[in-house]
Parts: structure tokens; sequence; C-alpha cells
């Protein structure tokens, strides 16, 4: 995933290396079924064998979409003496096939397909690392629980463990309906991309009409498995660690919506390993805001020298380096957080219950419209994506504030609300936000929760609630790293709605909970010793020119219908339109998400997406408009998607796809 040009131009360049560089930008890789993917290699030039090959697997497009991106990284690896590898997934950028979801098992074995093509090359020297962010994050878990043999550490950054009840799609068992539909949309507008000429061949257009008629929106496939079946636990990680046996770098951001899979990688996998969590938001930590960045890419070349080629004498000791944020008020967007870092391994964490002294039974308020000032799941940095202040919400929300006898709080970790609570009908959601309360009065979200209370025992075999009978359900909340200053309060909302990121149960349920046999833990360390990183200034290789020709520009903007009740958020990206000097390709997007619903109507839900995608060089000029809607009634949910493709500016395509699902404890 990413939105937006990040200035390359501001980051401290490198330019000199040990070794010379040369690039290749196109070769291909034959799978066993015969399956050509495409691949673009950084390789230091040396008489020997390069030092190990360093490999990027991804459907996002080497060509154009990751390209600046991969230069400034790759060619750093490359300058240090590893042989760096970008592959197109199998049905994306100029890689032969279809791609028929995330992360499916064809994904993984071409994987080992390409681990052991990497190994038979002459300049291999038998060693492969695996990093990414995101979905490079998740497969770089999945591949190395397969345990190829060449295969000696990985570098994951912003994944999950766990693909069902901490991902884009569901969490805690709820429908993300601000993702669910929009991530789905995003690669069904990506994955409509043709190949370029240059390097597919003349077959290019053959081969985009067959990827535009058989690539499926994932969306229907998502949404067709509510629950934690076997479709999610293929690819989660956590249905045993056991399985990963090589060390680990995993890194995410407190902005970031992955980071609760640092703290359980770094709790359960069995091997050397290193976590690292600063402010940031989805991005790569050298360039992500809000700051401060660091030296990512100094990093990883000392993590890759010390593991690439294991040594039995290797000294290591695990490290987990977390950044505690000092307060601040709410904006939507940070260039900045104060703070300091910590090492979470070294510090003694207490647990405190902010409950204890709550005897009173509370009603949730029952507002559709709530939660729209959440920001988004999964923030990039964009102007936009962070939580605004929280007055509205927590007003739409049952608050109360608790006391903090003139405390400054650490809260690092991930608090836990332990609910008592009943309902009057049998389904339903809850939703836990805590908020520091400036004493000028501004809310600044500090982290959030959510439960479909059907799963309140299992995520796999959900079950009806008992009508106005107490049951216990544990919402565990994001992990987070926050100092409330002595002098604050905290504010703590229930909701059992939160709009658009839950998408709302199907019947308006009135519900009450015990807060005397209730509790809200929080992670707390009263003094820490502060620690400093390694590589605290970021540098990368040069990076690709380019030509703007269209700036990006984000809107994000909340109305009400006074005649309907109805309330619209309109979400707009321009991510600019832009020209790789180097290669001529020109590429650029616009994505407008709408999510719309009434006051008192649950059933009234609407979430819509709709893309437009320009792909153009020297010998082709394409563009891609996708439309995708979600909509529901008591039983169903019922799905939209159509794309159209042009070439040359004239119609060339056109599909629709429609489906109806039965809702289950959704």
């Amino acid at each position: 995933m990413g939105v937006f040009d990040v200035d390359y131009n501001k980051i401290t360049e490198r330019t000199q290396f040990p070794y010379e560089i040369e690039v290749i930008h196109h070769t291909w890789i034959t799978m066993q079924d015969g399956t050509k993917l495409s691949a673009k290699i950084w390789q230091p030039k040396t008489d020997s064998k390069t030092k190990g090959a360093v490999l990027e697997y991804l459907p996002y497009r080497k060509d154009e979409f990751t390209a600046l991106r991969d230069e400034i990284r790759h060619k750093y690896f490359a300058g240090f003496g590893y042989t760096a590898i970008r592959v197109d997934i199998r049905g994306t950028g100029d890689s032969e096939g279809i791609i028929e979801d995330e992360y499916p098992l064809q994904e993984q074995d071409d994987a080992l397909d390409i681990i052991d093509w990497i190994t038979n090359q002459e300049w291999s020297n038998g060693s492969v690392a695996m990093i990414g962010k995101s979905w490079g994050g998740f497969n770089g878990l999945q591949v190395a629980a397969r345990q190829p043999e060449a295969l000696k550490t990985i570098i994951s950054l912003c994944s999950t463990d766990d693909r069902y009840a901490d991902d884009v799609h569901y969490k805690g068992g709820t429908l993300m309906a601000s993702d669910m539909l929009w991530w789905a949309s995003t690669m069904f507008a990506y994955n409509a991309r043709p190949a370029f000429p240059k390097y597919f061949g003349d077959k290019w257009y053959e081969n985009w009409l067959e990827r535009l008629e058989h690539t499926p929106p994932f969306v229907e496939e998502w949404v067709s498995h509510q629950t934690r079946d076997d479709y999610w636990k293929h690819g989660s990680i956590n249905e045993d660690y056991s399985n990963i046996t090589i060390p680990v770098l995993t890194m995410s951001g407190w902005a970031d919506g992955y980071t609760n899979a640092v703290f359980r990688l770094m709790r359960h996998l069995n091997v050397p390993k290193k976590g690292i969590i600063g402010p940031w938001a989805h991005e790569f930590p050298d360039v992500a805001i809000p700051g401060p960045q660091f030296g990512y890419l100094q990093e990883v070349v000392a993590w890759l020298d010390k593991w690439m080629e294991p040594d039995e004498h290797i000294n290591h000791k695990d490290e987990f380096l977390v950044y505690v944020q000092e307060s601040v008020e709410p904006q939507t967007s940070y260039e900045y957080r104060e703070g300091k870092w910590l090492d979470l391994l070294k510090e003694d964490i207490k647990s405190k219950d902010i409950f204890s002294s709550m005897t009173q039974e509370i009603t949730l308020k029952n507002n559709q419209q709530h939660g729209l000032y959440s920001g988004v799941f999964c923030p990039f940095g964009q102007e936009g994506d962070l939580p605004d202040d929280q007055t509205i919400d927590n007003a739409l929300a049952c608050s109360f504030m608790v006391e903090t006898y003139g405390e400054t709080l650490n809260i690092i970790g991930q608090p836990v609300a332990k609910l008592h609570v009943k309902s009057d009908r049998e389904y339903g959601n809850i939703h836990v936000r805590i908020s520091d309360v400036h004493p000028n009065g501004k809310k600044t979200l500090i982290t959030k929760g959510q439960l479909n209370l059907n799963h309140y025992k299992s995520h796999e075999t959900p079950e009806k609630l008992p009508i106005n009978e107490y049951i216990n359900a544990e919402v565990p909340l994001d992990v987070i790293g926050y100092q409330i200053p002595a002098g604050h309060k905290i504010e703590v909302s229930i909701s059992p709605t939160y709009w658009p990121q839950i998408w709302p149960s199907k019947e308006v349920a009135n519900i009450k909970v015990d807060l005397e046999y209730s509790q809200l833990i929080l992670p707390l360390v009263d003094h820490f010793e502060e620690v400093q990183l390694d590589y605290p200034l970021s540098e990368t290789a040069q990076p690709l020119e380019k030509v703007i020709h269209r700036e990006g520009s984000r809107t994000r903007d909340i109305t009400k219908r006074l005649t309907t009740n109805e309330w619209e958020l309109r979400d707009y990206s321009d991510e600019g339109l832009r020209t790789l000097k180097d290669s001529h390709i020109t590429y650029g997007t616009e994505n407008l998400n709408v999510y719309t619903i009434k006051e008192d109507d649950p059933l009234s839900a609407k979430v819509q997406c709709d893309w437009k995608v320009i792909v153009k060089d020297d010998d082709i000029d394409t563009e891609v408009e996708t439309f995708s809607t979600m909509t529901c009634d008591a039983d169903y949910y019922y799905l939209y998607n159509k794309v159209v493709a042009y070439n040359e500016g004239e119609q060339c395509f056109s599909k629709t796809w429609k489906k109806k699902i039965e809702r289950d404890f959704t």
C-alpha cells in the first residue's frame, strides 16, 4: 500500500559505496509450472560471489509504483555487496499469470521457486534474506514459516501475524467498513494495469485483456469468510510461531495500523530478534512521518552482515526499542512527535486497573455516526489521516473521566478492557477508546479497540448473545507508547458503534456495562532509562529523477443532509501524476471514497470506492477506472464491482461483478 510521493530529494543521500552497482531492469524467473515472473536486480560489481541476496516480493509493480522507493533502498543494499532483487508477484506488473487473492499458497510456492533460482545463480553465496513493508512484510513471515534452507533472516515491517483478528478486513471480529472495500478496490484497480511491452513483449495487450477478464475483486472472497476459518488461518503465522526458526527484525510505528503484531512477535518468537517501534505511520522509518526518522538502511545492512553468513560465535542480545511519545494536542497530521526511546526488554511493566474505583452501571449511546473523527485505520502520514479532536466523537459515545491522582503515566504496551456487559439483542459490537484530555479541554485519541460481541468466546465459532444476561467480554486496545502528564485527565469512551471503521450490527442493541465488575488495565512504566539508537540519522542511495506533472492532494470532509439525517464522509486522494525520466514511464492515480449512514438506521450503511489509474510510456497509453460499492440489509451484504479500461483513449474492456453474501454474525 502507498499513497503520494515522498520527497526523496530531502533525504541524506549516500553517493559513495564499497561496491559499484549494475542495474538489470528486467529478467525472467521461471516457476515450476512454467509461469515467468519479472524481476529487477541491483548487482554489486565483484569478481567473487556477493554477500547474499535481498529479496522483496510484491504485487505493487516494480517499474512504476514502487520504483522510487526501490531505487533508494535496493541500490543501497547492492552498494554494500548484496544482490538486491525486486520481483513482481504472479499476475502483477510484468509477471505472467493471474493474481487470485492476497497471500495464496501459490504466492508462497512461487517464493520458494524464486529462492531456488537465486541460489543457483553464479553470483549467489547460497544465502537469502526477505525484506518488505506491508504485503512484503506479510509474505516474508509466511515464507519463513515454510523454512527454505537458503532463507537466513527476514526483515518485516508494518505486517501482521494474524490475518483475521488484526488486519484490514476484520478486527476483533468486526467487519472493517472503512477498509474492507477500500483495500479490495485498491488492489482491484492496481491489478487491472497492463505490463510494459519493453519488458513483457509483444503479447502485452493480449495479457492485459486476460488479466482484466480473470483477476477477481478480492472483496468477494473476504466477505465470504466472516469468521476465523481455515481461509484466514492460512498465512497467519500465529497459528504456530515455532515454524519460524531464523532471526527476525521487525518494525512498525504507533501511527501505523499494524503495530500490535510487533509485540506478539517479540513475545512469541523463539529466535534471535529485534523490534523497533517509532511514532511513524505506514511507511519506511527512514522517511516516515511523524518523525523522528532513523537510519533504517544502516540498521538493515548491519542486521544482514550479522546473519547472512552465520557465525556460531555471533554475540546477539534481543532488543525491543520503542519510542514513548509525549502528550500532544490533536492534529490530523504531525511532522514530528517529541519523545524518548527505551528498550522495553529492560523495563519493569506494571498493570493498573483504572476502573478500580468505578461502581456504576452505564447504558451505551447508540449513534450510528459515532466515529467520523477517528482518522483512518492505516495512516500513511497524509493530512487528514490521524484522529481529529475527539470532543465530538466522545460526546456521541458514553464517556467518563478517570482520576489520575496527579500522576504522570507512561502507557507502554497493550491496554485491555475486560467488560461485564449485557444486551437486549442477539447481535452487537463494542468499541472502547482512551483520550488524553488537555487542560484547555482538547482531546487527543491515545488508543482504541473493538470487538464483535458475538465473538466474545471465539472468533472461530461465534454465537448469539444471551438476552439481558451479563457476559464477560475482553477487548484488546491497540498497543501504544504515550505519556500522559500530571494535570491531564483520561477520558474513556464506550460505544456499540464506530462508523466507518466498524460495519454496524444488523440491529440497534441497547447495551449496558457494569463498571463495578469491569476492568480497564493499562500497562505502565514508572521510570525508564532512555536509550539512543545506533543509527539516528537516515541515509539512502540517490533517488531516480522524476518530472511532476500534477502534485498530489487530499481532502477529507464530513457533511450532514438535514432532510434525511444522513451523514457522509467524503475522502478524496489525488496521488499526483509523474514521469520517471530513466524509463519514460508516466503514472498516477485518483481515489474517491464515500461513507454514508443515517443516524438511526444501521442498515443504511454504504461504502463507495472509485479509482482512476493512468499508466503510459513510449509504447502504451492506458487508463483504468474502477467502481466498487458495498451495502447491506439485515441478512445480506451486497457487493458491486466494475472495471473499465481504455487503450489510446478508446474503451477496450468493461466488466461488472455482483455478489450477494449472507451475514454471519457481523
